[in-house]
């Protein structure tokens, strides 16, 4: 889990954000820093951070340095250059911080640690990995090719997220409107046939008439639940649960895996590259996988540590399928585990491409399918007392 840890170092204050096992461990990995801890408390959204959290453009940023170190000058002058461009106040005032740091003699990843609110611990990482070699130009390339092939499954997946929630908004409304509005007018319109009225057709008029006496508190309840489940859907002990229970679903829940498992590949292949030790780099990812993979990680960790072989140790914890551990040894044998995590990653992102197409051509079919059923059946039970009437009439 990750953990916003406020703390002191030569009388200035710094947020970092530490992935650890607990309160505890994170004040622990804090005070090795060097710092005095003043709080701990669990970082928003439960876990690793990738830089889109503080408002700060960490992508623009990289590329806009990268040019500028490409083009011959130093570090020091690309910040310089960067901050003097920049209008946004808050931005340019965390290149200034940046600057203040560097200026004292200190290097780039310290400088980027003592922002740690700002700048995510994955990126931070992968600067300290590489600058000591001279590579600091390399870090940010992978870093953004990184970051870009993360954006486009995202991208993948909400793109195929769009047509089906449309579908189903409108739906949502058609049904919202019948039962809100068209309904209670034909309850008060039938309310004088009695018992005329079909079982099922009563208990839809009375949900009417029930909306024509109480349409405000209806109409409260209606748009209280959005903002209700938008609250739930903030708080990472409802997000936990949500995914456990994903998890579950047979297809689902595999293809949600899968999904985890690419994006812990992918993180894992570029510290691995970098030339972080795999232990690290796996304290490191822990916040990318669900909670309910946290004991298989640890586990796995844990025989790492022991001698076990990365690839045996993610078998048997159920951090790979049989195609990933046949990479994974092919890795381990070529000395090149970090190039072949990253082949892995995408890998799997094929299977999400296809877990994606599949869905599409199902789902929306269905859930098209779904709605006409339910809207047929009101306008039905609506229009069954006339039928009713008229049945008794001949």
């Amino acid at each position: 889990m990750q953990y916003a840890v406020k703390a002191l170092r030569r009388d200035q204050a710094a947020t970092l954000l530490l992935e650890a096992r607990d309160p505890s461990d994170a004040r622990r990995q804090a005070e090795e820093q060097g710092f005095s801890v003043i709080g701990v408390r669990v970082g928003s959204g439960g876990g690793l951070r990738l830089g889109r959290h503080s408002g700060f453009p960490l992508i623009q940023f990289n590329q806009s340095l990268l040019t500028l170190l490409q083009a011959g000058l130093s570090l020091v002058e690309s910040i310089e250059a960067l901050a003097e461009r920049e209008s946004r106040g808050d931005v340019k005032q965390t290149l200034r911080t940046l600057l203040e740091r560097l200026y004292e003699g200190q290097n780039f990843s310290k400088a980027l640690e003592l922002q740690g609110a700002v700048f995510p611990a994955l990126y931070i990482a992968t600067v300290r990995a590489n600058e000591t070699t001279g590579g600091l130009e390399e870090a940010l390339e992978r870093f953004i090719h990184y970051r870009n092939q993360i954006d486009l499954v995202r991208k993948r997946v909400v793109a195929a997220s769009v047509y089906p929630l449309l579908i189903l908004g409108v739906g949502s409304l058609v049904i919202l409107f019948l039962l809100l509005y068209v309904v209670p007018r034909f309850s008060v319109v039938f309310e004088d046939l009695g018992d005329k009225i079909p079982d099922m057709s009563r208990l839809l008029l009375n949900w009417g008439r029930f909306v024509h006496e109480q349409w405000a508190a209806v109409l409260a309840a209606c748009l209280a639940l959005p903002v209700l489940a938008a609250i739930l859907a903030g708080r990472p002990l409802v997000r936990a649960r949500v995914s456990r229970v994903i998890m579950r679903l047979p297809r689902m829940g595999e293809y949600l895996r899968i999904y985890q498992l690419a994006r812990f590949y992918r993180t894992l292949g570029m510290l691995l590259r970098g030339g972080i030790p795999i232990v690290p780099a796996l304290d490191m990812v822990v916040g990318l996988l669900p909670p309910a993979m946290h004991p298989q990680l640890e586990a796995a960790r844990t025989q790492i540590r022991q001698g076990q072989s990365l690839s045996l140790a993610f078998d048997l914890n159920g951090l790979s399928n049989p195609v990933a551990l046949r990479m994974l040894r092919v890795g381990e044998r070529t000395g090149q585990m970090g190039e072949m995590m990253e082949r892995v990653a995408g890998f799997l992102d094929e299977d999400i491409a296809q877990a994606i197409d599949w869905f599409i051509r199902l789902f929306e079919p269905l859930l098209m399918i779904a709605i006409g059923i339910i809207i047929g059946v009101i306008v039905l039970l609506m229009y069954a007392p006339i039928f009713e009437l008229a049945g008794s009439i001949q």
